[in-house]
């Protein structure tokens, strides 16, 4: 039963979710779901490089205008740069929260006054951003037996229009009308879906663990699809009429999204988890091998490297300010480089390691940790304003949006929290 917090009252609304089956998603998987997100891929010959890329055409319209404050995609914006819009309270307080069997590792999204959030249990949730209501639930499989085995939504949703796009990890793209939750389309890839929807004019982009970057029309009708050497975490980020995407093969690759064509292709070394950012002409991406990267996509060159001191992966996305790049890693610590050097400015200790893709808002930076809390630090210097102990792994990336932000337990029974 859902309880509205009562107004001068510090007690949050709950809603709980009955779990669907006798086992959890992590009982009967375990240790193999993890072993196959993080498995390594194989570094393939680069091909020959090009004349750098020409300066960009006029910017086409792919995201929601600048008064919109809510969080419509994994990052926030087609760049990918963690920077949300509008405000957030000083001291956020837990206003509701909404437990799941199987936890969340997927990003929420914000939009209009509502949340979608994707579970592990096979759900997309569509609740009141005010009150955590549900307003409407779809499950990925039209089996309506509880005890069917039900794909999970570990990618965040993509909302445009009245449409929200959401990939589960059987490789299935649906589209719903936001309003209702009822199904419009299907697309079918080859493998787990990891990352979330782009858009760019009318088409959308979707990148699959098949290895595959897949762009369909607004109708889930595939336009064209370039091919990759090894599966795809990342969520393709969208600059001028490009889209960039890279992965297990180690290869950042740079697709003209007028042709479909594949117009640079640069070794990395490294296999890839986090999702780039776009700044201009350069790129900014964090490696399973411990670097934080920053390439100038245009002349095909890497500008600066900054290694972490003790080479532990960086899965999760960063924050790149006008003059930061601020990242949390395996290492426990959310490392802030300077964007035009790469040389470090501050450092921040959690008691875990950070998989949790941060925001920035106002002057503040917010992450999550596996050490179970919720971190609020000064962007500036890295001191810690604000904290909140969830208990369990913060592992989904965090959203931003509308007045609210929203943190996910990556555990049976994980809470989805909502603080303002």
């Amino acid at each position: 039963m859902l309880t509205e917090r009562p107004a001068n009252s510090s007690a949050a609304t709950h809603a709980t979710l009955s779990p669907v089956r006798g086992m959890s998603r992590r009982q009967l998987l375990g240790a193999l779901a993890a072993t196959a997100s993080l498995a390594g891929g194989t570094c393939w010959p680069g091909r020959i490089s090009i004349p750098a890329i020409a300066a960009p055409r006029p910017p086409a319209a792919t995201q929601d205008p600048a008064a919109d404050t809510g969080w419509r995609s994994f990052r926030g914006s087609p760049d990918q740069r963690g920077l949300a819009r509008g405000t957030l309270a000083a001291n956020p307080a837990l206003r509701w929260e909404f437990s799941s069997p199987d936890g969340w590792v997927g990003c929420a999204a914000i939009a209009d006054g509502k949340v979608f959030a994707p579970a592990l249990a096979g759900f997309l949730h569509c609740l009141d951003l005010q009150t955590g209501k549900e307003l409407w639930k779809y499950r990925s499989i039209e089996d309506p037996d509880p005890k069917k085995f039900a794909p999970g939504f570990k990618a965040a949703p993509f909302i445009s229009g009245n449409t929200v796009y959401a990939g589960d990890e059987d490789g299935v793209l649906h589209a719903l009308d936001r309003t209702t939750g009822k199904k419009l389309w299907h697309f079918t890839t080859g493998s787990e879906i990891a990352g979330c929807v782009a858009r760019y004019k009318d088409h959308l982009l979707l990148a699959s663990h098949d290895s595959c970057l897949y762009c369909l029309s607004e109708t889930g009708t595939e336009i064209w699809k370039v091919q990759t050497n090894d599966r795809i975490n990342c969520s393709p980020a969208v600059a001028d009429h490009y889209t960039f995407v890279a992965g297990c093969d180690e290869h950042l690759r740079v697709i003209d999204l007028e042709t479909g064509k594949e117009i640079r292709d640069m070794p990395l070394e490294s296999f890839l988890i986090a999702s780039p950012a776009i700044v201009d002409n350069l790129l900014y991406v964090g490696t399973h091998t411990g670097l934080i990267l920053c390439v100038d996509w245009r002349q095909g060159q890497i500008v600066w490297k900054y290694p972490g001191p003790r080479e532990m992966p960086f899965h999760a996305s960063a924050v790149v300010t006008d003059q930061l790049v601020i990242v949390g890693g395996h290492d426990k610590t959310v490392h802030a480089v300077a964007r035009d050097s790469g040389k470090p400015v501050w450092t921040f200790a959690t008691r875990a390691k950070i998989e949790c893709s941060g925001v920035a808002i106002d002057n503040r930076y917010f992450t999550g940790s596996g050490d179970g809390n919720l971190y609020g630090l000064d962007l500036q210097t890295g001191k810690e304003i604000w904290k909140f102990n969830a208990g369990k792994d913060i592992t989904a990336g965090l959203a931003v949006g509308e007045g609210a932000l929203i943190a996910s337990e990556d555990q049976q029974n994980g809470r989805l929290l909502c603080f303002s």
